[in-house]
């Protein structure tokens, strides 16, 4: 059965990696993404490319686009008279100049247009002056192709095809959208500008040529390479040419040469790119080289690409490292990347070899889990699937190969997990019973010594004193509403994860998570004699780990450039006789406490927020806890009770100086009794004297009762009032 069940996991993950389904795809490209991320290409300042922007600055200064034909004539003399190797245009040019007179003359009635008859005859137009331009420069124009429509275009350069005809595997288009005649006509090369995102519109894979039927048509960057080096032809090499081994198969384009350079290609013949963040330094301002603002080592030599960043102009992808690039920097790095020779490749021996790599270490693993312990197995999981992690990546990092370690990690890691349940459920039946029915509740040393001693477990409902804590966040709402749904759950995690740590720490049960907020409870499922104790030190621990945290949000909030909003917990602590144990249906049920007492403790945490406090504690819990000074704060009578009772607060929660909170301690006492025997002014004046003490955590809880008082002046409580607050709210 464990053969069975070992063989067809493995069956199963390498029928769904040649099925290849989306999931599949996304989870490759997640893999190449995080690889071009850890290690970024850097810019070269020497880089062979430079793009002359028609920026933002540039338009403010020589008006919108497009511009007149006589100002891109400029800027080719300009690039030219510097020395460029090459001037390619990431722009097109359709349509005739609309600023040329003899454009402005047809728009015009017929007696103006006669007035410019005389200044037109024997003139240039500008698209001639641009087109002469062009013609004594080394220059390239961009076409687009289109699935429909007429295609007039004819390659400036040759093809000459090595071994099996690649044409089948190149991507194919139908029509294309081109420049003037007369500028094509004079331009040293002309490229196409199409883009092939992936399925995320992320571009990873940049092309080198397409087709239109039976014409290759190359890209831009490529005719950019071609015409630098005064090359007049391209060789497409595929399957079965000399020197490309393919065992006879037709797999389509292996290389592509123009001139010096030979390029490894997909079968599709597009190469994946190694990017590099964009860089301003790569960029120079049309607006400077047309103010010959320019030094002659920037530009001589190099190849120039003309195209724009400005947002308007709506040139701009998406890449794995930037979510918004110009277009035409994305064609620099392409040439950066081919004259640098940093080839990535995804071979063709990729999903054979990331199949077999499933495959023997999936059945090493099965072989080995039966033999092994737990512990043993686990760690060899580990190492396996770390090592085709690593392995991943140095392929990348050294190699250049684009080889997917996820899918096989994922299927080795389902391998091994579903393997090992397997063949350990038997004996781990009992032990992992109690441990899936305390371990998200109780501390690690409490879920042991159930395992150790399971009949302390006592299963059904009992009458125990416990001591219940309930924290919750204070202004969760406004908080939740500056987070986005991702935000709000790491927000959550961050902070509850810490509190629960404390919790735990101090062998308390946590009964439930309730959004922001947390029950817990001491002295179940095992005994704990000091249960109020161990409550009251994980209250105060609390609120020092929400200092710690509070301190780490600040300094992110300041790193970041947003604001900070401090979080603050109001927590309840009571002690009393709960039922306990494991409470619900037969269908499903939870180890949890309830009582009155337990709904006193959650009223408690409600009064936090109404005195300005940090934690609440009944009295049993003080007195059960002599080691934890307390502050008397008042006499409640909470909701769903008719007797009142005492509240307190923990005196470290107060400040750090605990001399001064000690000599607090008489003059508070004087303000209660005053207050309690309806003395207003008295209670006023010992208001004044407590404050006179400089305790920061008790200036709202004074506030309060300043109000009452001003409140009972006015409508005095009844004389069988006896100082009780009656809190209306739950």
């Amino acid at each position: 059965m464990f053969i069975v069940l070992v063989g067809g996991i493995i069956a199963a993950a390498v029928a769904i990696r040649m099925a290849d389904p989306f999931i599949i795809q996304a989870l490759r490209l997640i893999a190449f993404d995080t690889y071009q991320r850890l290690t970024p290409q850097h810019y070269d300042p020497d880089s062979p490319v430079r793009v002359v922007d028609i920026d933002e600055v540039s338009l403010a200064k020589l008006g919108q686009w497009p511009w007149p034909r006589t100002v891109m004539r400029d800027l080719v003399n300009r690039l030219g008279g510097l020395g460029a190797a090459a001037i390619a245009f990431d722009i097109q040019f359709a349509e005739a100049d609309r600023t040329s007179l003899e454009q402005i003359a047809r728009r015009l009635p017929q007696e103006e247009a006669g007035r410019l008859a005389d200044m037109i005859i024997g003139n240039l137009t500008n698209d001639e002056f641009f087109a002469a331009a062009l013609r004594t420069t080394p220059s390239v124009l961009a076409m687009a192709l289109s699935p429909n429509g007429e295609f007039a275009f004819k390659p400036k350069a040759g093809f000459a095809i090595a071994g099996d005809d690649p044409r089948p595997f190149i991507p194919n288009f139908r029509g294309s959208a081109g420049n003037l005649p007369m500028l094509e006509q004079a331009a040293s090369g002309v490229g196409s500008i199409n883009w092939i995102p992936d399925r995320d519109q992320v571009l990873r894979r940049v092309a080198l040529i397409y087709r239109v039927g039976d014409t290759f048509v190359p890209t831009l960057f490529m005719e950019a390479l071609r015409v630098a080096q005064g090359a007049s032809t391209y060789v497409l090499k595929a399957s079965n040419a000399s020197g490309e081994g393919a065992f006879g198969q037709h797999s389509g384009l292996n290389h592509i040469r123009v001139g010096d350079l030979e390029i490894p290609t997909d079968a599709d013949g597009a190469i994946w790119l190694k990017f590099r963040p964009t860089a301003p330094k790569a960029f120079i301002s049309a607006a400077d080289v047309l103010a010959g603002a320019v030094s002659q080592d920037e530009i001589e030599g190099r190849i120039i690409l003309i195209g724009s960043s400005a947002p308007g102009l709506l040139d701009l992808r998406a890449t794995p490292l930037d979510a918004v690039v110009p277009g035409v920097e994305i064609i620099a790095q392409s040439i950066e990347h081919v004259v640098a020779g940093r080839f990535l490749t995804r071979p063709d021996y990729a999903l054979a070899l990331e199949q077999a790599v499933i495959i023997a270490f999936g059945i090493l693993i099965a072989l080995v889990l039966a033999k092994v312990s737990a512990r043993a197995a686990g760690l060899m999981g580990f190492f396996a699937i770390s090592s085709l992690l690593v392995g991943g990546w140095l392929s990348f990092d050294y190699l250049g190969l684009l080889l997917d370690p996820l899918y096989p990690a994922l299927a080795l890691l389902l391998l091994t997990a579903i393997a090992t349940f397997y063949v350990y459920r038997q004996v781990e039946v009992q032990r992992g019973e109690v441990r899936r029915a305390f371990s998200r509740y109780v501390s690690p040393d409490v879920v042991n010594e159930l395992i150790v001693n399971p009949d302390k477990l006592e299963l059904g409902g009992e009458i125990r004193e416990l001591t219940l804590l309930f924290c919750d966040v204070r202004n969760f709402t406004s908080i939740s509403e500056r987070l986005s749904a991702t935000e709000l759950t790491r927000f959550i995690n961050e902070l509850l994860t810490p509190l629960s740590d404390v919790i735990l720490r101090h062998r308390g049960t946590i009964d439930k998570y309730m959004g922001d907020a947390i029950m817990a409870f001491w002295n179940a499922p095992l005994a704990l004699p000091e249960h109020a104790a161990a409550a009251c030190r994980s209250a105060i621990d609390m609120a020092a780990r929400m200092r710690e945290l509070n301190e780490r949000w600040r300094k992110e909030a300041e790193a970041a450039g947003r604001p900070f909003q401090e979080v603050r917990i109001g927590i309840g602590i009571n002690t009393g006789a709960c039922c306990v144990g494991n409470l619900g249906s037969v269908q499903r049920f939870d180890y949890s406490a309830i009582g009155d007492e337990v709904n006193v403790a959650s009223r408690f945490e409600g009064l936090a927020k109404v005195y300005g406090l940090t934690a609440i504690v009944g009295e049993r819990t003080v007195r059960a806890a002599p080691e934890f000074p307390a502050l008397e704060l008042d006499l409640v009578r909470v909701k769903g009770r008719a007797a009142p009772a005492p509240i307190y607060t923990f005196s470290n929660l107060l400040g750090d100086n605990a001399n001064r909170i000690a000599r607090l301690q008489e003059a508070h006492t004087g303000f209660l009794r005053a207050y309690r025997e309806g003395h207003w002014d008295e209670a006023r004046r010992a208001i004044g004297e407590c404050r006179s003490f400089e305790i920061a955590g008790l200036a709202y809880y004074y506030s309060v009762f300043e109000k009452r008082i001003a409140a009972y002046r006015v409508s005095p409580p009844p004389q069988d009032w006896g100082g009780v607050f009656t809190a209306e709210e739950k």
